[in-house]
């Protein structure tokens, strides 16, 4: 709801308020994002930081807004034209008393959600070019407390979403993504308390931003220790040139309030994900078999047939070949760009790889990669300038290989062209979109065009083919983030398989983002990339908590394996439900709750059999008068009793994993 008082609005979610207040010099700021408040209780308080800080005056902070005219004058002074209140939301209109830039900032709450929608857009009113130093999409503030804590993701290749905390230190934080896709190093999303609060007390103020490119969130502890944070798209020193009658519009930049603790903030995240952001939360994510690790570049028809059949009779829903399926692609040295069937590696195109793969039952899905190309390549011999680059500058080659500039109209019409023409002569149900490198020798006029081209090539794809599933991926969780979560069904979360090491991995993947989306395969043991040798049981375990995949050479999984894995596929598909739409907690670091309804998953983790025996495990949110079955033993189990004392049963010394499944049943 929006409520509209003099010069003051009240947004309000079901567990917090949102309130605006325009100053005598009428620029918009602050005065409550909290506990839920009435407009009158709203009234009472004073401004606080601006909504978008810009720069001149006593303005010596962040600045969100960063404008230079052409006479050379810099900064907003702001001017309020009016507000609308409508289906997108409420709408606050501003200009420049005497430039001709207008400025609107948006704010929504989706309908029952309990989340706060926040962009900006920028319009050149007049005849000469404005030059945008920096368009930040919102600015948020907390109210004072005694301290602050600021949680976070960091991490590397193969070591994405390791989740830190630490005391807000003063002065600036900055975290930023300067690769032109939103990182693995970090994610567009932070959350702040009062350095108090638990998994399932104290508040927390979290942020995300819907943007699968560079980024920038400026974190500020000021003089009088308050905390705020200003971020949108773009790194520093991107700049735009607005010409006359241009808008720039910034990606959504998404608040949520919990006064319940950092499992309430999840919660919050994970309801408005799925019911807002996500193309189509409810879809089945099918059980997928992916060829990558079992065969790398040496794929063949024979070979992926065989795989095939295998993964059929573990209960694969759909059957995914990676890389290395098309034009001259034997190495990373050669074929991207020449999205048509090998040749010799498939003779008769894929229909008799496809045909082969749902005669058993299953769908059929291709790995792409539709923004790089290798230098041997028919497409760079024969457009040579669709790379990304910059004249007097040698291209940089990561990976052996180039970016397209999507940025291009061209290039983008290329790559919807093939795409489309791919899965409309296909049976094709899924395409794995991968992106292997950063961006280098990108101009100004190159960040943000390319992003939303990419965006725009995946739109109208969707839009022509919406039975398509798409998996996001840049070299494993490199553009995890709400804009492509707009527009895909699931993210590959790391090309670290290790399940002792997914187990950190996939805890601060969750933190905002919802299970369904969060792709975990089964691979072999030893790992291909660590070495470490588990048993199949516990990398079941630990990839069935989100969107289960296997990524294994079955053809050298011993009987006893695959008999258990067979098992597991059909527990996981019981389960998939409560674990893909249910609600989430945190049971500690390696443990995680699921519970949809009358019925609860748990999933318990020991890492290493060296490790001591841990402590009971205390199922939360369980209705303490109602009893709980088993359904794996049939024991029967007070609500009360599992949450004040834990599982019954602890992990036997040499179990890694544990899965228990309750029904409420009285």
């Amino acid at each position: 709801m929006i409520h509209v008082g003099d010069r003051l609005w009240l947004l309000t979610t079901p567990s917090s308020s949102y309130a605006v207040r325009l100053g005598d010099d009428d620029v918009p700021r602050c005065v409550h994002w909290g506990r839920p408040l009435t407009l009158d209780q709203a009234r009472t308080l004073p401004a606080g930081r601006e909504e978008l800080p810009g720069e001149g005056g006593e303005r010596f902070g962040v600045a969100g807004l960063q404008i230079r005219y052409a006479d050379g004058v810099r900064g907003v002074d702001w001017r309020h034209l009016g507000h609308q209140v409508g289906e997108d939301g409420l709408v606050l209109r501003f200009a420049d008393r005497h430039h001709p830039l207008e400025i609107t900032l948006h704010y929504r709450v989706p309908p029952g959600g309990d989340a706060v929608e926040r962009r900006t857009v920028l319009r050149n009113a007049g005849a000469t070019p404005i030059t945008v130093l920096r368009c930040d999409s919102a600015a948020w503030s907390v109210p004072a407390r005694d301290d602050y804590r600021l949680s976070h993701v960091t991490g590397a290749w193969g070591a994405e979403f390791r989740l830190g905390r630490a005391r807000v230190a003063p002065a600036e934080t900055v975290l930023t993504s300067r690769r032109g896709h939103s990182g693995h190093h970090a994610n567009p999303w932070l959350a702040v308390d009062a350095g108090d609060a638990t998994e399932d007390a104290g508040e927390v103020w979290s942020t995300a931003l819907a943007w699968s490119g560079s980024w920038r969130v400026t974190l500020e502890r000021d003089q009088d220790d308050r905390v705020a944070w200003s971020g949108g798209f773009g790194h520093e020193g991107v700049t735009w040139r607005l010409g006359p009658g241009e808008s720039l519009e910034t990606p959504v930049f998404t608040g949520v309030y919990a006064p319940d603790g950092f499992g309430g903030a999840s919660h919050r995240w994970h309801d408005h994900i799925r019911a807002h952001v996500l193309p189509d939360a409810n879809r089945t994510r099918p059980v997928i078999y992916n060829s990558w690790e079992a065969t790398g570049f040496d794929v063949t028809e024979s070979q992926q047939m065989e795989l095939a059949e295998r993964a059929a009779e573990l209960g694969v829903e759909l059957f995914v070949v990676d890389d290395a399926w098309f034009g001259a692609r034997t190495s990373d040295r050669a074929g991207l760009g020449d999205w048509w069937p090998n040749p010799e590696r498939f003779p008769d195109g894929l229909k008799p790889l496809i045909d082969h793969v749902t005669g058993l039952g299953m769908r059929f899905g291709l790995w792409v990669e539709p923004e790089s190309v290798n230098r041997d390549s028919d497409l760079y011999r024969a457009h040579p300038e669709w790379v990304l680059g910059q004249a007097h500058r040698r291209a940089t080659e990561v990976r052996d290989q180039l970016l397209l500039d999507f940025s291009r109209p061209d290039v983008a019409e290329w790559a919807h062209a093939w795409l489309d023409d791919l899965v409309s002569g296909h049976d094709i149900a899924f395409l794995k979109w991968d992106m292997n490198r950063p961006f280098t020798e990108a101009g100004d006029d190159t960040w943000v065009p390319f992003v939303r081209n990419v965006y725009d090539v995946i739109d109208r794809l969707r839009a022509a083919h919406p039975d398509l599933l798409i998996e996001g991926c840049a070299s494993g969780g490199g553009r995890a983030d709400l804009g492509m979560l707009a527009r895909t069904d699931q993210i590959w979360t790391s090309d670290n398989t290790d399940a002792a090491q997914r187990v950190a991995i996939q805890h601060g993947y969750g933190q905002i983002y919802p299970a369904c989306t969060m792709g975990a395969w089964v691979t072999d043991s030893p790992n291909a990339l660590t070495g470490r040798r588990t048993p199949v049981r516990f990398r079941f375990h630990v990839a069935m908590s989100g969107a289960l995949g296997i990524g294994g050479d079955l053809r050298h999984w011993s009987g006893d394996d695959l008999r258990e894995a067979a098992l597991l596929v059909e527990t996981y598909k019981r389960i998939r439900p409560i674990v893909h739409g249910g609600r989430m907690d945190r049971l500690g670091p390696c443990a995680v709750q699921y519970t949809r309804g009358d019925q609860v998953v748990v999933f318990v983790w020991r890492p290493s059999a060296l490790e001591p025996a841990t402590a009971p495990v205390r199922p939360r949110g369980l209705e303490p008068g109602a009893v709980y079955r088993d359904e794996d033993t049939g024991a029967i189990h007070h609500g009360a009793v599992l949450m004040s004392h834990g599982l019954p049963r602890p992990l036997p010394f040499d179990a890694l994993s544990e899965l228990t499944r309750l029904t409420r049943v009285g």
